[in-house]
């Protein structure tokens, strides 16, 4: 969908500075509250439209009955918006659900800031200060944790009984812990199963990579289901090969294609 050149140019006709543009009261927030209010009332209509072709409750038919205020959070700031009801009740909004105050796209923004390492109070503040909001540490507590809660069932589903081909190895990346910035090590285990098809068995993240801690991944890929793999490529971690047989005994074994080139390499004499 593409705007007209000259819908653009009303728009900004009076436009002076960056604040008339995304600060308070700016073009951004009016237009967002005007479309989110539009996009309102075409459901509540569309809803009254179909219920007229059900059974009439109370002898009553149904219909609009006012509006109701909300203020929503967004990238946009704070916006109060008018939420238009029905006289029954039973009107439920999809673009702002009942009970919604975020805006899609504003968990994102918490999520993103407390990857980052800050804290519950950094994340207030930024907020504060980018979109004037104020958030609660409830809030921000509240979404990390429910984020927290789908990575834990995602870690701990059920798995195939059969990969033919599991890849597993460590991705060393910078992480921010107590106000330091350090490495840790990222060990993935992807898993390609009998329909040909890629798929992320898990992620763990230690201090750094060790044939024993591999072990623990392999025995809790059993214990969610896997009965056996064909073929597991691995790095040159010593004593990884051994703790992969320690519990998928007839397992084979292959070094990496990457890791068996740069390793090859290291004998190769350079003759300049």
């Amino acid at each position: 969908m593409t705007f007209r050149p000259e819908l653009i140019d009303e728009l900004l006709k009076d436009y002076r500075n960056p604040e008339d543009l995304m600060g308070e009261g700016g073009i951004f927030k009016q237009l967002t509250k005007a479309l989110i209010e539009r996009c309102l009332t075409a459901e509540l209509d569309t809803f009254l439209k179909e219920e007229k072709r059900e059974i009439e409750v109370n002898n009553c038919q149904n219909r609009r009955n006012g509006y109701s205020k909300k203020t929503i959070k967004g990238e946009f700031g704070e916006a109060e918006i008018a939420v238009p009801r029905d006289r029954n009740g039973e009107f439920e909004p999809l673009i702002v659900k009942k009970g919604q105050t975020r805006f899609n796209g504003f968990d994102d923004k918490i999520l993103s800031l407390y990857a980052r390492g800050m804290t519950t109070r950094d994340i207030q503040e930024q907020l504060r200060g980018l979109y004037g909001i104020e958030v609660s540490p409830t809030l921000i507590s509240n979404v990390t944790e429910a984020v927290e809660s789908e990575r834990k069932e995602w870690q701990n589903r059920s798995l195939d009984e059969v990969y033919p081909i599991v890849l597993m190895d460590a991705v060393v990346v910078k992480v921010r812990h107590e106000g330091r910035v350090i490495n840790k090590a990222v060990n993935l285990a992807l898993g390609v199963n009998l329909e040909g098809k890629k798929e992320l068995l898990g992620i763990w993240i230690t201090q750094n990579e060790s044939s024993k801690y591999w072990l623990s991944v392999v025995t809790e890929l059993r214990n969610r289901g896997v009965k056996d793999i064909f073929i597991a490529c691995v790095d040159g971690v010593t004593g990884f090969p051994q703790a992969i047989e320690a519990v998928f005994p007839q397992t084979q074994v292959q070094l990496c294609i990457v890791h068996k080139v740069r390793n090859s390499l290291s004998y190769v004499v350079v003759i300049r």
